[in-house]
């Protein structure tokens, strides 16, 4: 349970509210910087930017330190989400406070977004700090904490060494998953045969981090066709999985099976997406043709923003409102939120900035 919330005298007025501003601030500006790496394509520039100012306001709640609860449970309370979570086990961590450790797990546990926020706090802090903690999680009977503990690995690139053979073979998917990742990340060649094994698990996500693991270690043809298999199932995993097949195939056969990737609504958007990944800004015309079409328009102009950044803050690109591309726009998006290219606004910036002729 969340402990209640002080209240503050009239003599600390001031004192309470630079806490709660940067309290609030921590929560804001993390979520923001989060959300900035998670769009399509990430905003890099802007989320680095960011990140100084979450630090500054991180610096006011360790100066704060427990005066700071209040504010932070608080906040919790009323807006539960990412950033909230962030800012409740940075400070738990920070404190070294074992029992608000504890309250920020099961508040993880508890979020839908696989508790973003605590291992966002937990990739935050200085691996030294988390390490005594970690070790207890990645060996705990509770398959949560042992998830928490594998994605903090995955953050500091921390190689649990034998305990990782045991974790790919965790009985939870999610565990498992993450395990098959971090086995790619510090390059563990020697699980080769445990990630190859994996490439038959019952469940989607393993088979792609198996097989991105598999790329990362070189493995040549046997992640190609994991990887393509679950670019063809059109699944979350799909653009990851080609994104992981353009930085290791061979760009010829790779264009072939994207052709192919063309001619079924399911996997149209992404190989049209895949179009930025291969970095080829001549594409720019037919990429335009492709914002004319619904099913594919979104996917183009996440492609476009990849093949061109410069053009990623320029007013009138994109628009909210389907409506704004046309009415098939709007029937085909109906109320769904969607940031959609406007084909001929492109068109101009493009012949504005010499990028396409007349």
């Amino acid at each position: 349970m969340l402990a209640k919330p002080l209240k503050a005298d009239s003599s600390s007025i001031v004192v309470s509210e630079v806490l709660r501003q940067h309290s609030e601030l921590v929560a804001f500006l993390w979520a923001q910087r989060d959300t900035l790496l998670n769009e399509d394509p990430p905003d890099v520039k802007v989320a680095e930017e960011i990140r100084g100012r979450v630090e500054v306001n991180l610096d006011g709640l360790r100066l704060a330190g427990a005066d700071a609860w209040p504010f932070v449970v608080e906040q919790y309370r009323n807006f539960p989400e990412k950033g909230e979570l962030f800012a409740y086990s940075w400070l738990a961590i920070e404190q070294r406070d074992q029992r608000r450790i504890s309250e920020a797990l099961e508040l993880g546990r508890a979020a839908e977004d696989d508790a973003r926020g605590l291992i966002g706090a937990l990739a935050w802090h200085d691996p030294r700090a988390i390490a005594p903690s970690v070790r207890d999680w990645i060996v705990a009977p509770d398959s949560f904490r042992r998830f928490v503990g594998v994605s903090a690995c995955i953050a500091h690139d921390v190689d649990p060494r034998q305990m990782l053979v045991r974790l790919i073979q965790d009985p939870d998917a999610k565990v498992r998953g993450q395990a098959a990742r971090l086995a790619g990340k510090v390059k563990r060649s020697d699980l080769a045969r445990d990630l190859q094994a994996a490439l038959d698990d019952d469940h989607q996500t393993v088979r792609f981090h198996a097989g991105w693991a598999l790329a990362e270690l070189g493995a040549g043809t046997l992640a190609t066709e994991a990887l393509r298999n679950v670019v063809e199932g059109a699944g979350p995993d799909a653009q990851m999985a080609l994104r992981t097949l353009v930085r290791s195939g061979d760009d010829a056969a790779l264009r072939g099976w994207m052709g192919g990737l063309m001619k079924s609504h399911l996997t149209a958007p992404i190989a049209v997406r895949g179009i930025g990944m291969l970095g080829d800004r001549s594409a720019l015309s037919w990429l335009i043709e492709r914002m004319r079409e619904p099913i594919v328009s979104a996917a183009a102009g996440a492609a476009f923003v990849e093949l061109f950044p410069e053009a990623r803050n320029e007013k009138g690109l994109f628009s909210t409102d389907p409506a704004d591309a046309g009415p098939e726009f709007t029937e085909y998006f109906e109320a769904r939120l969607v940031n959609l290219p406007i084909a001929d606004k492109v068109v101009a910036w493009a012949r504005n900035t010499g990028i396409l002729g007349d």
